[in-house]
């Protein structure tokens, strides 16, 4: 599917509050943002049942890959605005991924296509020995310290 800018600002909004994380070690806490829920996505898109994970897809080549049900959660949205205004470009406008329960690099930034497959795709930064869960709680930075095999 696809949506212009103009089809996609009438889909479903919500707003929400949460912290997000970098792999750098900062954090902003309690963040205004506003967006289409995934689960949205996923009820117009109606993906095949074989499909486990979702890869994003963004400006330059960018992708980052997160197993579908990460996706699944309440909290996880196509956002278009944060902290009560458009999203800026600098911060990935017009739209970006928020996940928020993963570090931040797993909310790919300029996002333009949402591929779900049914095998798992490491994207950019996971290809350069980042983590392929990335889970800030449990300090998941680096692939070294995946426990092999990553089941997703």
């Amino acid at each position: 599917m696809r949506w212009t800018m103009k089809e996609f600002l009438q889909l479903p909004h919500v707003k929400l509050t949460c912290d997000i994380h970098c792999v750098t070690t900062w954090s902003k806490l309690d963040m205004e943002w506003g967006g289409v829920p995934f689960r949205v996505i996923e009820e117009l898109v109606k993906p095949t049942l074989d499909a486990r994970f979702v890869i994003q897809e963004a400006e330059q080549g960018y992708t980052t890959n997160l197993p579908l049900d990460d996706y699944r959660r309440e909290n996880v949205l196509v956002a278009d605005w944060a902290d009560g205004k458009p999203l800026e470009d600098e911060h990935g406008g017009p739209v970006r991924m928020l996940v928020p329960h993963r570090y931040f690099w797993k909310s790919a930034k300029w996002l333009r296509k949402l591929h779900f497959s049914d095998v798992d795709v490491r994207g950019y930064w996971e290809e350069r020995g980042y983590h392929n869960r990335a889970d800030p709680w449990g300090e998941e930075r680096y692939s070294h310290q995946e426990e092999p095999p990553y089941p997703g």
